[in-house]
């Protein structure tokens, strides 16, 4: 039975859940007009609410897409992965024949900084028949149903977060050692929270990520191992998920503070780009 449409107070808009944990499309809403400030802050509220929000036949040009970000905060610039050319703040992912896609893990965007996104904005530019949807996993609902003795275990704990498979990537890419060395040094390890309290919401959520945690500070090896493997299973229970089907010019918004995603490699050869903005966030609590 599918969710029902809400129209929230004063909004101009229509919430339509997909699931009663995560994620909503925002109905009759077009990103290319001005957004007064009532409107932004009712997709604001949308965005707490559910975690992720989605537009659906947006089309924009980047600078409307930058433009739109912005109204939620300064934009980042990835320091290793490709941008849109004359756009740095537009990180331009492709796969194809040639390059598989490689962002299936569960995990929320760049951990390694010692202020990690608030959110992106991600477009779809071109998109397959069939395939290449984007799962997003409830936080919130992760630390929610844990067994106490594990919330007893990790509330307080700190994790090192490290960019460890870009460096990796780099090595493939023909880096050397030296400038991988200088990467290193200017984006060294950090600790955040195992468990991260929201800074809008007050709620906590679990914040580990298989992508960028490496261990727990306080444990030995074992012990940090087998905790993160159960935290990381966490994304994965599909009562904490939604699963977003892309069309050309559809946009997911998510708070990279309260969930984690997926993106499904199950469509070479055929071709998938999409552009993303992401907003600057704070030190995690």
């Amino acid at each position: 039975m599918s969710q029902p449409a809400l129209k929230p107070q004063a909004a101009p808009f229509t919430v339509m859940p997909l699931t009663p944990a995560i994620g909503a499309e925002l109905l009759d809403i077009d990103l290319a007009k001005p957004l007064d400030d009532a409107t932004l802050a009712a997709i604001r509220a949308a965005l707490l609410e559910w975690k992720v929000v989605f537009f659906r036949d947006q089309d924009i040009t980047t600078e409307q897409h930058l433009a739109f970000a912005r109204r939620f905060g300064d934009l980042e610039v990835h320091p290793f992965a490709p941008h849109k050319p004359d756009y740095p703040e537009v990180l331009a992912i492709t796969h194809d024949k040639d390059s598989k896609g490689r962002e299936n893990v569960w995990h929320s965007d760049v951990t390694w900084r010692e202020c990690p996104s608030l959110g992106s904005v991600l477009r779809a530019v071109e998109v397959p028949e069939v395939g290449g949807d984007t799962l997003f996993s409830d936080m919130y609902a992760a630390y929610d149903n844990l067994p106490d003795w594990v919330k007893e275990k990790i509330d307080g704990a700190v994790a090192v977060h490290d960019f460890a498979h870009f460096r990796n990537m780099m090595r493939n890419r023909g880096k050397s050692e030296a400038e991988i060395e200088e990467l290193n040094r200017k984006y060294p390890m950090v600790e955040h929270p195992v468990v991260r309290t929201h800074p809008e919401t007050g709620r906590k959520g679990v914040y580990v990520n298989a992508a960028f945690t490496q261990h727990i500070v306080g444990m030995d090896k074992a012990e940090s191992d087998a905790m993160l493997a159960f935290l990381y299973a966490q994304a994965a229970i599909p009562e904490y998920q939604c699963r977003f089907r892309w069309r050309k010019n559809s946009i997911a918004f998510w708070d990279n503070r309260a969930c984690q995603h997926y993106a499904v490699s199950d469509y070479w050869p055929a071709v998938r780009r999409m552009e993303r903005v992401t907003i600057i966030g704070d030190r995690p609590r």
